[in-house]
């Protein structure tokens, strides 16, 4: 297995070898500061939600990917999920 090599910017650079040299202190967040970031984290948080829809399907094509999905050991929503999710992140390229 590969193991894939990290890459860290300017700030993640110093602060790693100021943890390592044992430099490193914490400096307490002021109230505004921590409401910031509670409200990233939820905003973040809420992207990963799922959310129920309907979508229609032609009866062959929804049998040939139930039967794609049986091929490959997974649920048929699942795969479809998956290749929504890779066809946004720009994987998959679709033709017309």
């Amino acid at each position: 297995m590969k193991t894939k090599k990290i890459v860290l910017d300017t700030e993640e650079a110093e602060l790693l070898s100021e943890i390592e040299a044992g430099e490193w202190h914490e400096k307490p967040m002021d109230e505004q500061e921590l409401s910031a970031y509670q409200n990233h984290a939820k905003y973040t948080k809420a992207l990963n939600e799922k959310r129920q829809t309907t979508i229609r399907f032609s009866v062959s094509d929804l049998a040939i990917l139930k039967a794609k999905s049986k091929e490959l050991g997974i649920g048929y929503q699942n795969l479809i999920q998956a290749l929504v999710h890779n066809y946004v992140k720009g994987d998959i390229k679709l033709e017309m």
